[in-house]
């Protein structure tokens, strides 16, 4: 199960998630991120993972790509520190591969 809210301020765009982000959830993540990145009108986006207690592959793919798009994170057990350190090492070797490549 997973519960997906959408808190907005001022600064910041929030998607807050609960509960296990695997499939077929990641489907709806991906989908309500997506909407929630558009037309930011200079504010922030930001995914807190905080309620999260299991990621999958299929959702590490999802946070990999808002990751890529400049979506912040906030995450507070180890578990979610580490993965999110594991894709930000995958989205840097991504964007050294695209320079290098040109």
């Amino acid at each position: 199960m997973l519960k997906i809210s959408i808190i907005e301020t001022a600064t910041r765009r929030q998607v807050v998630l609960e509960g296990k982000l695997v499939a077929p959830w990641t489907d709806e993540v991906r989908s309500i991120c997506q909407a929630a990145i558009c037309d930011l009108d200079h504010r922030d986006f930001v995914i807190d993972l905080r309620g999260i207690t299991v990621i999958s592959r299929d959702g590490e793919e999802v946070l990999l790509a808002f990751m890529d798009q400049g979506a912040r994170f906030r995450g507070s057990d180890v578990f979610t520190k580490e993965i999110l350190k594991q894709l930000a090492r995958r989205a840097q070797r991504g964007k050294q591969g695209e320079n290098g490549s040109r």
